[in-house]
Order: C-alpha cells, then structure tokens, then sequence
C-alpha cells in the first residue's frame, strides 16, 4: 500500500500542470500539489528508495519502476551527490524531466489501479 500512495503524491506533483485543467477540482488538487512540491525532493528519495525496496523484494514490478522513474525525477537535484553513479542518474533524470506531466499521470493511475485491485 505504501508504494501505491507515494506513486499518487509523486505523481500529484509531477502532474501539476494537467492537474490544473480538470474541472469541479482541479484547482484545489493543484494548490495540493503545489503545496507537496515543497517536499519534492523528499518525496523522490523516499520514492527512489521505495521502489528500490520493494523491486529487491520481489513485489509488484509496475508499482516500483514508476516509483523509480517518478523519483529520479523529483530526486533530481541531490543525484549528483551519488558517489561513481551520480553523473549518469543525473543525465538520466533530466531526459526524463521532458516527460514529467506524462510521468505523474502514469504515476497516479498506477498507484489509484495497486490500491483498488484485489
């Protein structure tokens, strides 16, 4: 479970820019994400981390490649601190930067698909 809410928050922030389009809530949705992007950072090495965790133990394989991607991306800023992988995450997570309002929408609907399957 806890994968599939650090998808939806990670993804929250990552979508900002979709999420201000919705209708009826969306301008509340937005002042969330916004209010989460504060934490981006956090929230992408807890990401990173969670995906990592449960990708190691054998857990669901969706859940943790977009915990991944998603985190890198939020990450961004600290991956160069990374001793011998630093660099290469770095370059990684900005190409995937150009997708990030894809990223969070994937992110969301994943992590909304893990928490209502059965």
């Amino acid at each position: 479970m806890w994968i599939e809410l650090t998808n939806i928050i990670a993804g929250l922030i990552l979508a900002i820019a979709f999420i201000e389009l919705i209708p009826a809530f969306g301008t509340e949705l937005a002042r969330l994400s916004k209010w989460l992007g504060r934490f981006q950072t956090i929230i992408g090495a807890i990401a990173l981390i969670l995906g990592l965790w449960v990708l190691i133990e054998g857990g669901n394989l969706l859940q943790s490649v977009v915990a991944i991607i998603a985190g890198l991306v939020l990450a961004m800023g600290i991956l160069p601190s990374i001793p011998a992988l630093g660099k290469h995450l770095e370059k990684l997570a900005k190409w995937l930067g150009g997708f990030q309002t894809i990223i969070g929408i994937v992110a969301i609907l994943v992590g909304i698909w893990g928490l209502i399957e059965p």
